[in-house]
C-alpha cells in the first residue's frame, strides 16, 4: 500500500488485504530481531499467562530497565500465582516499594487472590474473562489474551501507539485517536501467531521507531510508512497539551528514638495507598509553613523541632510536591501514638516506602 492511499485511514477504515504484507515483514523482522526480556518465552515454547500479567501489570507507566529487577524478584519469590495469592498484601507492597504507582501492586494482589480463589489458580483465556478481574483493563487483557493465548486481539500501548501513528499519519489528537488507532493497529495482526505480532510492533516502537531520531532506514515498514514519506514521522503521534496540576506543599517529621524511626500506614485506598510514611502534614495548594508545622505530632518527650534546610520535590502524575521536613528526637521510653509505630532505621529497606518518602528520610536523617 502507498502513503498516499495511507492517508485514507484519517477518514476510512484500512481493508486488511491492502496491508496484507505488513504482518508477514513484522513477523520476518520480529524473529531476527526480538528481544530477550525475562518474562517472554524463548521463540517456539508457550508463554506463561502468570509472568505475561505479571509484567504486563509492572509495565504500565514503568520502563522495562526498570521492572526487570522488581519481576525477577517477585516471580523468585512467588513463583506462580497461586503462591502470590496466598502471600500477604503487606509482603507485596514492601516487595513492590520503589516501583512507584502503587495502586499497581494492590491490584496485582488483588487479582492473584482472585485467580486462586475463584479460577482455580488458572487464569481465564478470553479477553472478557480477564477484564473481570481486578486490576484488568481493556489493554491489559488484550495483552495477556493476545501474547499468553494468542488472541487474534491487539493491544496498543505507547511504543504501539506511535508506530501506528507514525505509519498511517494519524492527524487526530491523543487520546481522542486512540480509537483510529487501534482500527489501524488490528490491520496489522498476523493471520496466526496473534502475540508475536504484538510483540513485534512492541518491539520496533522500543528499538526502531523511537520518540526522537527513529531509525527509520532499519524499519521493515519503511518504504510504506507515510510519516516518512511526509518527513513527520516525529510529529507522531499528535498530543494535546499537558495539563499540569497545581504545586503542593506539606510537612514531614521525622522523628527518632535512638536508632529506631516514628512511622505509620496510609490508607489503604487513594494516593500511595497502604504505603509507609512518615508522619507529615496534608499536602494542599494552597498549604504554607507555619500551618503544615502546626500539624506536628503533639509527643511528649521531644526535644525541640529543627527544620531541615532545603526542601524535598517529588513528581506525582498528576501534581508535583514540595515538602519541608522537621526533625526531632523522643526520649528512650517514648511511645509511639495511636496508628503508627517505631521501626529499626536499619531494617527501612524491608519497608514499604515509596520513593518520596525515601527522600524525606534521607534528608532528615542526613544521608
Amino acid at each position: 500500500m502507498s502513503p498516499k492511499s495511507a492517508l485514507k485511514a484519517k477518514s476510512e477504515p484500512v481493508q486488511p488485504e491492502e496491508t496484507s504484507s505488513r504482518p508477514l515483514a513484522l513477523l520476518a523482522w520480529y524473529d531476527r530481531h526480538r528481544r530477550r526480556l525475562p518474562w517472554r518465552a524463548a521463540p517456539g515454547e508457550a508463554s506463561d499467562p502468570y509472568r505475561v500479567w505479571m509484567s504486563e501489570i509492572m509495565l504500565q507507566q514503568t520502563t522495562v530497565k526498570a521492572v526487570g529487577p522488581y519481576f525477577e524478584k517477585f516471580v523468585a519469590r512467588w513463583p506462580d500465582v497461586t503462591a502470590l495469592g496466598r502471600a500477604s498484601q503487606d509482603d507485596v507492597l514492601r516487595m513492590w516499594a520503589g516501583l512507584g504507582y502503587y495502586s499497581r501492586a494492590r491490584n496485582l494482589y488483588a487479582c492473584a487472590v482472585a485467580v486462586t480463589r475463584e479460577h482455580g489458580g488458572t487464569f481465564p483465556g478470553t479477553e472478557e474473562g480477564l477484564r473481570a478481574l481486578p486490576g484488568i483493563g481493556p489493554y491489559t487483557a488484550a495483552a495477556i489474551a493476545a501474547i499468553a493465548f494468542d488472541r487474534r486481539t491487539m493491544p496498543v500501548d505507547g511504543n504501539i501507539e506511535r508506530v501506528v501513528s507514525r505509519l498511517f499519519a494519524v492527524e487526530e489528537e491523543l487520546p481522542q485517536a486512540k480509537p483510529l488507532i487501534q482500527q489501524l493497529a488490528a490491520t496489522l495482526l498476523a493471520d496466526s501467531r496473534a502475540g508475536d505480532s504484538a510483540q513485534a510492533l512492541m518491539d520496533l516502537g522500543s528499538s526502531i521507531c523511537t520518540p526522537k531520531k527513529p531509525a527509520c532506514s532499519l524499519c521493515p515498514l519503511n518504504e510504506d510508512c507515510t510519516g516518512r514519506a511526509l518527513g513527520t514521522q516525529e510529529t507522531f503521534p499528535r498530543k494535546a497539551p499537558k495539563k499540569t496540576g497545581a504545586l503542593r506543599r506539606g510537612a514531614a517529621f521525622v522523628v527518632t528514638r535512638g536508632d529506631e524511626l516514628l512511622v505509620r500506614s496510609r490508607p489503604e485506598k487513594g494516593l500511595l495507598g497502604g504505603m509507609t510514611e512518615v508522619p507529615g502534614s496534608a499536602w494542599l495548594a494552597g498549604q504554607d509553613d507555619a500551618k503544615a508545622k502546626q500539624q506536628a505530632l503533639e509527643l511528649k518527650g521531644l526535644s525541640r523541632w529543627q527544620r531541615k534546610v532545603g526542601v524535598v520535590t517529588h513528581v506525582f502524575t498528576h501534581f508535583p510536591l514540595e515538602l519541608v521536613v522537621y526533625t526531632a528526637r523522643a526520649e528512650a521510653r517514648t511511645r509511639a501514638p495511636e496508628g503508627m509505630r517505631w521501626v529499626p532505621i536499619a531494617t527501612l529497606a524491608g519497608e514499604a516506602l515509596p520513593n518520596v518518602m525515601r527522600k524525606v528520610i534521607a534528608h532528615g536523617l542526613g544521608r
